[in-house]
């Protein structure tokens, strides 16, 4: 009896603490010298890249489906190289995402799970570079909005569309999301 009684308070405190909303903090010195050096006076403040949209694909996601790997296998299928992810909307069951945490090099993220909190997806934008998904997403509940860089594990509820503008071939996306062209 007693041992039953142990497994049950066990199994009972191991669900509480899996489903508790987790915060970890992870600094990223990917290389040190990047993050110190000045910006380069070669590199313009602000520059502009000219595109056309070859097609656009409007993606549905059902029930439980990885929303994240959803768009990559669409992406894969699809040999869709670069695009604009132009807008989503929907609900999940979870969320996963990460968001900057701090103002200087090197960079810290603040990676938020919550395994058992639903919301709904008020927004998603971002790029497809060279074949690499780079999602930032919105979520929202009944007291605030919320959301960063879409991670694995945020697991769609009623459904999620998505948008993407495939831009036409030719069109070089590379330096976009490098912090290090600076």
């Amino acid at each position: 009896m007693r041992i039953r009684t142990f497994l049950s308070f066990f199994i009972v405190c191991f669900n509480v603490a899996i489903a508790q909303k987790t915060l970890l903090e992870v600094a990223s010195p990917q290389n040190p010298q990047h993050d110190s050096k000045p910006n380069n006076d070669s590199v313009p403040n602000v520059y502009t890249i000219n595109s056309q949209f070859n097609q656009v694909f409007v993606l549905r996601l059902k029930y439980q489906t990885d929303l994240l790997k959803g768009v990559e296998s669409v992406i894969k299928e699809k040999s869709i190289r670069n695009a604009v992810i132009l807008s989503g909307i929907g609900s999940v069951r979870n969320y996963h995402f990460h968001t900057i945490a701090n103002r200087t090099f090197p960079t810290k993220n603040i990676f938020v799970r919550d395994s058992t909190a639903p919301a709904n997806i008020t927004g998603m934008n971002g790029y497809v570079i060279d074949g690499r998904v780079h999602a930032h997403v919105t979520f929202s509940n009944e007291e605030h909005a919320f959301g960063g860089h879409l991670e694995y594990g945020t697991e769609v509820f009623t459904f999620a569309v998505i948008t993407i503008g495939v831009l036409i071939d030719g069109t070089d996306l590379r330096s976009v999301d490098d912090k290090n062209y600076r």
